[in-house]
């Protein structure tokens, strides 16, 4: 039973990713099959023009290695998100996608045109990654690591001297990173926490009687020691 939750959970995280993919290839098919440039409809910084940039960044790609290169992220950091954060994700999300786009228009050159869905791409692993080590939660911690391991190599895409070569959008990829980093921390007392265990509590139990003792001069009754068998026979034949 378990296991067709976690089965049915899973399949649930992965629609929305799965739809941003699709609508990503969507584009790419109907621009090829008819002959279309869309490219000119990314984000141009500091341009009123490229402000609708902002909403089709993610959906344009100058390329199929281009695409598939964001598919495949976008379906793995999406599903895990949608899995880990489900109460938190529709917003990490739109944020992120909005965001990032609006970030790099503000820093972008103003010669450049920025395509892409890397932006959310780095967005959402920055996300997965800080939220799952602050939180402190085990599986949160795990996920991040197997991101860190995935997409560890991704941090040399920040590095302009690294990426304008490859004409690789270096402020796409920093704006995703800042805010997957600074929605990590916004959000970190929303969703799941790290977990208490039961000795965790009996020390808090404790630390709590301790205080009530401090304050009352008296133990809580929570803390009265249970009479042993021959105190309570002491005092059977002390009453007769």
């Amino acid at each position: 039973m378990e296991d067709k939750q976690e089965r049915k959970k899973f399949l649930g995280s992965l629609i929305i990713p799965l739809l941003v993919v699709v609508s990503m290839w969507l584009v790419k098919i109907i621009e090829v099959s008819f002959g279309l440039s869309l490219s000119r409809w990314g984000i141009t910084p500091h341009s009123a023009k490229g402000l609708i940039g902002i909403f089709t960044l993610p959906f344009l790609h100058g390329s199929w290695e281009h695409l598939l290169s964001n598919s495949v992220p976008i379906l793995v950091l999406g599903t895990a998100l949608y899995y880990c954060y489900p109460t938190l994700a529709n917003r990490v999300l739109l944020i992120t996608y909005l965001a990032s786009g609006l970030i790099t228009w503000c820093i972008g050159d103003p010669e450049s045109t920025h395509i892409g869905a890397s932006a959310l791409v780095y967005g959402l692993n920055l996300f997965l990654i800080t939220s799952g080590f602050i939180r402190g939660n085990r599986m949160l911690i795990v996920i991040a690591l197997i991101m860190v391991f995935l997409y560890g190599s991704f941090i040399w895409g920040m590095i302009p001297a690294l990426a304008i070569p490859q004409n690789i959008s270096w402020e796409g990829h920093l704006s995703g990173a800042i805010i997957g980093v600074l929605l990590a921390f916004f959000l970190r007392k929303e969703g799941p926490q790290k977990e208490v265990y039961h000795w965790e509590e009996e020390d808090s139990l404790t630390d709590l009687a301790a205080e009530e003792e401090t304050e009352n001069g008296e133990k809580p009754y929570w803390d009265v020691p249970t009479p042993s068998n021959d105190e309570l026979t002491v005092r059977y034949r002390f009453r007769h």
